[in-house]
């Protein structure tokens, strides 16, 4: 009751609004998520964490309006933002539907048609707990090797969770990535961290977008996150996607490239298979798998 007090007392400061209840949210384990219901009749959400890492809650503020500016997929509304929380616009959950996944693919095209500036970002940022380099590299092939890739294959391998054969896999691929990157692309406005846990499918028909690692990236990236743990009506979302805005030939073959980052961030972070996991994906795109598309 305390906690919830304690809660409630912030998010009032924050807000300049009254609160007239909280309830605990279920799900997540990196923050404590709270609804509130305020006295002007809107809900919201509240996410804390104790010492949570410094610019923890703002950088996931900057990167959702940053997200939310492209007008294309749907962000919930930043109401306030410290170093001890953050607090959004409440998204109603409701089911998956084809029709929203189809909308989605479509307002997903044009969050990364917006671009960014560079690959990469003005600062670090945080995808879960695990910190995120972002300095600008010329272009994404050596943006992906060198702070995205190489930094989590040598994290995971100080903690035994990458073998020294796999972590030499990841690292010959790195070498030679310019020969599997695909064409050149300009940097998209990516989400980064586009897993389905990620996408809240709401009662206003349209899926919100949460919990980013915002940056200038390459699109394929976010398309190849939200296949990595099962995401409902994928193929209808990347369809659509593909109709508003064509990828390049043998998109499919480099799934496994872009999803070596987030497998190799749970292999820091878990351990367990994700390693393994990490190096067969590597090996997979050296072996030059058959491009189904």
């Amino acid at each position: 009751m305390a906690r919830m007090a304690g809660i409630a007392s912030r998010a009032e400061e924050l807000l300049d609004v009254g609160v007239v209840s909280t309830t605990p949210v279920a799900g997540g384990d990196i923050c404590t998520t709270t609804r509130l219901r305020l006295t002007d009749g809107r809900s919201a959400v509240v996410k804390t964490r104790p010492n949570a890492p410094a610019g923890f809650f703002l950088r996931e503020s900057e990167g959702l309006r940053w997200l939310a500016s492209a007008n294309g997929a749907k962000v919930p509304k930043v109401l306030g933002a410290s170093e001890d929380c953050i607090i959004l616009e409440w998204v109603e959950p409701g089911r998956p539907s084809a029709e929203i996944a189809e909308n989605f693919g479509r307002a997903l095209a044009v969050t990364h048609n917006a671009g960014a500036e560079q690959f990469g970002a003005l600062v670090d940022g945080f995808i879960g707990l695990a910190p995120l380099p972002n300095k600008p590299a010329p272009n994404w092939p050596e943006f992906y090797a060198t702070r995205r890739v190489m930094p989590y294959a040598k994290a995971a391998a100080r903690r035994g969770n990458l073998t020294a054969d796999e972590a030499s896999t990841i690292e010959q691929l790195m070498r030679r990535i310019h020969e599997f990157a695909g064409a050149d692309e300009g940097p998209s406005r990516i989400h980064g961290d586009l897993w389905s846990g990620n996408v809240v499918w709401g009662t206003d028909g349209n899926a919100h977008i949460i919990d980013p690692a915002a940056h200038g990236g390459h699109r394929e990236t976010d398309l190849a996150m939200l296949s990595l743990f099962g995401m409902p009506h994928l193929q209808r979302m990347l369809d659509a996607y593909r109709e508003a805005s064509p990828l390049a030939e043998g998109w499919r073959i480099r799934v496994p490239l872009h999803q070596l980052h987030p497998l190799l961030v749970h292999a820091v972070l878990f351990g367990g298979s994700y390693g393994s996991r990490a190096a067969a994906a590597a090996r997979s795109v050296l072996d030059g798998t058959v491009d189904v598309d």
